[in-house]
């Protein structure tokens, strides 16, 4: 099998292990964000949008000859055998910004094959090996609001209910910048929200209960 007609998130996690990737090198690759191909291990049945099919298609065409048999191998021989993802997709930690300013809260709206069920979240990137949860909170939400922000507090952390992936929630303090969408890939809109009206952007379900907390402290 040589051509893909329409890539899910089992493909494209097929495609990763036969060009043998980490997360992070493959999402490098396509030149999208680490918690999306994180999400095609979550959800394998996620049908990637447009764009996103029109990138693993590119990657694919571009693979040396080598991948390309080992990922027609893997396509082939996946039935009722499921491949196993790259080592360490399952470690994957993610820095979650709670960031305030003022009575409102700093919120990003994700596109939705993000394979998570949610749309609009709290800024948040992967926290790479070795490095400090608290320095990508800050990295990550400049990269993606243009908002500069400092951490105030660990709130604590836990496996997300919806994707399954370890996230360190940290309330942050506003410093400067202009809320704007700097990951168009990956993000719809940025939006600062009043703090009293969170749950109406996203589930009371899915919501931390320390940042609930934290919130209503501070409105």
């Amino acid at each position: 099998m040589d051509v893909i007609e329409l890539w899910s998130g089992r493909h494209a996690c097929l495609l990763q292990s036969a060009l043998r990737l980490t997360n992070e090198q493959f999402a490098a690759r396509l030149g999208i964000a680490v918690r999306t191909v994180a999400a095609w291990h979550s959800d394998p049945a996620v049908v990637p949008r447009k764009e996103m099919q029109q990138l693993l298609d590119t990657v694919h065409e571009k693979a040396p000859p080598a991948a390309r048999q080992r990922f027609a191998l893997l396509v082939s021989g996946e039935r009722g055998s499921p491949t196993p993802g790259p080592a360490g997709a399952q470690a994957l930690r993610v820095a979650i910004a709670v960031v305030v300013r003022d009575s409102e809260v700093l919120l990003v709206c994700r596109r939705d094959d993000d394979a998570t069920g949610l749309s609009w979240q709290f800024p948040a990137g992967v926290i790479k090996p070795g490095a400090r949860a608290e320095t990508a909170t800050v990295r990550e939400t400049l990269d993606e609001t243009g908002v500069h922000c400092a951490v105030r507090q660990h709130l604590g952390n836990r496996l997300h209910p919806v994707t399954g992936v370890l996230c360190e929630y940290f309330l942050c303090e506003y410093l400067a910048g202009q809320a704007t969408n700097s990951d168009a890939v990956e993000n719809i809109d940025v939006m600062w929200v009043p703090r009293n009206a969170v749950t109406r952007f996203i589930p009371v379900d899915t919501i931390f209960p320390p940042v609930l907390a934290v919130l209503e402290e501070q409105t």
